[in-house]
């Protein structure tokens, strides 16, 4: 997702259409149709032909649908710049969402709003968040954009005396008591309240000063709740002003958890490979034989992949090949193919019918084989890894392919 809202186009030529579940393909494919019209007033050549030119490939997309899908449908389409090369390449991406669309948008802009999806998929995640020192703690929860205090306790325990004596040593002893107890209560709440979540994605713990630390290295959280802390971080208040310094933060430490999602994922097929185990494989052929017969299980991407799957085809005898190249090459490959002669009939009839982004093709595959899909930025060791020894494509499998 983050790899579609970073593509911009030269000027307002990459069309944005959501179109929510209920809504007749026919009405969509009218508008898209006086959308091609009002296109045509467009005073820049360039721009006019890139927008007519998206619209037309949405059409055509919009054709493989009989009636819109049960969660809705969106597409995105235009011309974006290649590389610094001086060229631009119509690409369509076509995305079914996870949960039901409520919007019905047709947008024609320098970028794809890809903001609406994106807010989908942080709805769903729920973040836990708890904020301790020796005088109280507050428990809330953050989901998307919704922030719910859930609930407010204090301790009970005493100050610090600064008095000195046996009675000083006392009532140190009792206050530490009495903070174990309060340490066993928060925990218990915090299990009470964040293990009943079912979509739980992580949870912050903050405060003031070092309770917070005392509280973490104790054994007061259930293990599964402790294993899923994902920050510990410092705030100025325990109460509802804290939980609004931890929400500000918030982006900064979900890009974290992401990080250490793809490390996680990258380390398996690192593990896989090491042990030899033959439940991996890498390279774009090898990766595809195993899509296509069913035995991936996790298809790993980098994002960083720029390569397109063009299918070349003879107009004299509807011969057909297909090249994987780099698309900053695209302009070169299409002037070599001028003249060229037909491999099977030998005139000189060669053209490119179609071009297709390799992440966009290998996500196709993988939806037919109901594999999970990864995509790894290059933030990482592991993703460099992946994009400079294994060619940005790679497989966990399901099973062992028989040789």
């Amino acid at each position: 997702m983050n790899t579609l809202a970073n593509k911009e186009g030269r000027g307002t030529e990459l069309v944005s259409l959501y179109i929510p579940p209920g809504r007749q393909i026919s009405d969509v494919t009218n508008m898209l149709r006086q959308e091609y019209g009002t296109a045509s007033n467009i005073k820049s050549t360039t721009t006019r032909k890139n927008v007519q030119d998206a619209i037309v490939k949405t059409q055509q997309r919009l054709k493989l649908f009989k009636k819109v899908p049960e969660n809705g449908l969106v597409i995105f389409c235009g011309a974006i710049p290649q590389n610094g090369a001086g060229t631009e390449r119509i690409e369509t991406y076509v995305i079914i969402p996870l949960e039901p669309l409520s919007i019905y948008l047709y947008r024609c802009d320098s970028r794809f709003h890809t903001e609406h999806l994106q807010e989908m998929l942080r709805e769903k995640e729920i973040y836990g968040i708890l904020l301790i020192d020796a005088s109280a703690a507050t428990f809330a929860m953050l989901q998307g954009r919704r922030l719910e205090i859930i609930r407010q306790e204090t301790s009970g325990v005493p100050g610090k005396t600064r008095a000195g004596g046996q009675s000083a040593r006392r009532y140190e002893r009792l206050r530490e008591m009495r903070l174990q107890e309060y340490f066993k209560r928060i925990g218990e709440h915090a299990n009470e309240v964040f293990l009943s979540l079912k979509d739980l994605k992580g949870l912050i713990v903050g405060g003031p000063g070092p309770t917070k630390y005392d509280f973490d290295k104790g054994d007061y959280l259930n293990y599964m709740l402790k294993s899923r802390i994902i920050g510990i971080i410092d705030t100025g208040y325990v109460n509802e002003q804290g939980v609004k310094e931890v929400v500000d933060r918030a982006p900064e430490i979900v890009r974290k958890i992401r990080y250490i999602e793809e490390k996680e994922v990258m380390q398996r097929f690192l593990y896989e490979i090491g042990h030899d185990t033959g439940l991996t494989t890498y390279g774009e052929e090898e990766v595809r034989k195993t899509l296509e017969a069913g035995a991936v299980k996790t298809l790993l991407l980098s994002e960083g992949l720029d390569i397109l799957r063009v299918r070349v085809k003879c107009n004299a005898c509807s011969y057909e090949q297909q090249h994987t190249l780099k698309s900053q090459t695209l302009t070169s490959f299409e002037q070599n193919l001028f003249g060229k002669p037909c491999p099977r009939c030998k005139s000189p009839a060669l053209s490119i019918v179609d071009t297709q982004d390799l992440i966009e093709d290998f996500a196709e595959l993988a939806e037919h084989a109901n594999t999970e899909v990864e995509m790894i930025s290059g933030e990482t060791e592991e993703g460099q890894m992946l994009k400079k020894s294994f060619g940005g494509i790679a497989a966990i499998l399901r099973f062992k392919l028989q040789n």
